[in-house]
């Protein structure tokens, strides 16, 4: 029987109510216990909800890339005031007017002149009717575009032998005299080669440019009644990649030499002649560096830390990448600076839109005023840029690392949100690092722009033969990427080249380079049967 609290002792009272704390903390505890397994389930229901509808997504619908949503209104967020404000207060509906201007129909300016430089062919129609005792007042022209796909021709080179014929003396001892006169045969890259510098540059156009593969360059040439075997195309492209590996060094020489650099990487697949009908999965190793306008791609087998080791062990200077874990063996180091991409952030919370709508357009908004500071520094010099940077992107940078503080905690680690938090925290200083120059940039969509070639090759020649093959495609996609940087003609700087090549100075090969090579050279340089064709 319970006594009474007034009939209770001091002790005794003291006694209860140390019983009534720890039944009144157990019950709390449970209650929170309850509460945080709710919560839990309330997470994993919406995890649950948001796969549904990637998964509708995926079998219904398109593939959202790129987030569109602007709200000029808005301001900067008030990150400081989402600590105490918990929950999401309720908003008026608005009813928003919606008004545009329809700009009337421009009239046709008229198609584009044809260059001037373009050879001419009249071909003059006379009227049917009898202009005799006529007086000509004149005439139109019209002009038209057309085109001969290029010809194949047989070049013979004629060299006259001469010597000195002594009296009495037969031709053919004539012949037989040291002291034969007879001009130099010029200079090939292949020698005893049956295909020209011009026809050599066409194959390798066509091969890693506009990604035909040899079988089809074949049919071309079929057309033409031209049957070359497969073997000495790939022979020819084989001796190709021999004559250019020196200038292919000199090129990664160069580009290791700056000081910014950004760095990506992307599949090819190898046929591996170890395993009958199966191919090796290897990867071409993209390092750009913007301010040089140069480009190389290395092939490697794999995709470890090792692969980039070659290329980056001594390099110095801002390194920029994705959050690829292989990098961050270089800039964990004094010697790199590693710069993030925002590209690859707005990505992340892109995807994350189905799973916490709230927050992946917060920060999709703040990393659009990001951008739209960029499209500012446009015709600003590198000073103006970081002044710019410093001014208006960095305050933004830092309300939103506050904001993806608080939130990280509010949302599931595993959910699409949680993830996209996660990778932006734990590259945070590297996504500041692009403020410290104004020439440096805010992602690397540079260097995905240069892989993007190499994905319309894999899908037209599905696979390279050997190892080998795949180093010479990233011997050519270099110096092509190079030409396309530098607005050089591909197809001119291969001729040039070609003519140069085997006689050009060690010291000097940097010369041919595409980023250095002077234009006016490639542009007046004619192969010497060109006046004669």
């Amino acid at each position: 029987m319970e006594t009474a609290l007034e009939n209770m002792s001091k002790t005794e009272l003291i006694e209860f109510i140390n019983k009534q704390n720890s039944r009144l903390k157990k019950q709390g505890s449970e209650l929170h216990k309850q509460e945080s397994e709710l919560e839990q389930q309330k997470l994993e229901i919406q995890e649950q909800k948001y796969l549904i509808a990637q998964l509708r997504r995926m079998l219904f619908g398109s593939k959202r890339e790129r987030f569109e949503k602007v709200d000029s209104a808005q301001g900067v967020i008030p990150f400081e005031e989402y600590a105490t404000q918990e929950q999401k207060q309720e908003q008026t509906p608005v009813k928003e007017i919606i008004t545009y201007e329809r700009e009337k129909p421009k009239k046709h300016q008229g198609r584009n002149k044809l260059p001037e430089n373009l050879p001419v062919i009249e071909h003059i129609i006379e009227p049917e009717e009898d202009t005799s005792g006529l007086i000509k007042i004149g005439e139109e022209r019209t002009e038209i575009l057309e085109y001969t796909p290029e010809k194949f021709f047989k070049l013979v080179i004629v060299r006259p032998k001469y010597a000195v014929k002594e009296e009495n003396q037969s031709l053919e001892l004539a012949s037989d005299n040291k002291n034969v006169v007879i001009a130099e045969l010029p200079s090939r890259p292949i020698p005893k080669c049956l295909a020209g510098n011009s026809l050599l540059g066409a194959i390798a156009i066509n091969k890693y440019i506009d990604h035909l593969p040899i079988y089809r360059q074949r049919q071309i040439f079929n057309r033409s009644d031209i049957e070359i075997a497969a073997s000495t195309i790939d022979s020819w492209i084989a001796h190709l990649g021999k004559l250019f590996k020196p200038l292919y060094q000199r090129l990664a020489q160069e580009v290791k030499s700056q000081t910014y650099l950004q760095a990506d990487e992307t599949t090819t697949k190898v046929l591996d002649k170890n395993k009958k009908g199966k191919t090796h999965l290897g990867y071409y190793w993209a390092y750009y560096a913007p301010l040089a306008g140069a480009v190389v791609f290395d092939y490697q087998k794999g995709r470890g830390a090792e692969a980039p080791r070659a290329f980056l062990d001594h390099y110095n200077g801002y390194l920029q990448t994705d959050g690829y874990q292989v990098y961050k063996q270089y800039y964990a180091n004094d010697r790199v600076i590693h710069l993030a991409c925002w590209a690859h952030v707005r990505r992340k919370f892109e995807h994350a839109l189905d799973n916490n709508k709230e927050i992946a357009e917060q920060v999709l908004l703040e990393i659009q005023k990001l951008y739209s500071i960029e499209r500012k520094t446009k015709e600003l010099s590198a000073r103006e840029t970081k002044e710019l940077r410093l001014n208006e992107a960095l305050p933004i940078i830092n309300a939103l690392g506050k904001y993806l503080g608080h939130k990280r905690n509010l949302v599931l680690p595993t959910s699409k949100t949680g993830k996209a938090i996660a990778y932006s925290t734990s590259l945070w200083s590297s996504l500041q690092n692009y403020l410290y120059e104004g020439n440096l940039q805010i992602d690397n969509n540079l260097i995905e722009n240069k892989i993007r070639p190499i994905a319309l090759g894999r899908k037209d020649y599905l696979f390279a033969g050997s190892h080998n093959g795949a180093e010479r495609s990233a011997m050519f996609y270099s110096f092509f990427s190079c030409c396309k940087l530098n607005n050089i003609n591909p197809k001119k700087w291969m001729v040039y080249v070609l003519a140069n090549i085997a006689d050009y100075p060690a010291n000097k090969i940097h010369e041919l380079l595409p980023h250095i090579i002077d234009p006016k050279k490639i542009e007046n340089h004619r192969e010497f049967w060109e006046n004669k064709v």
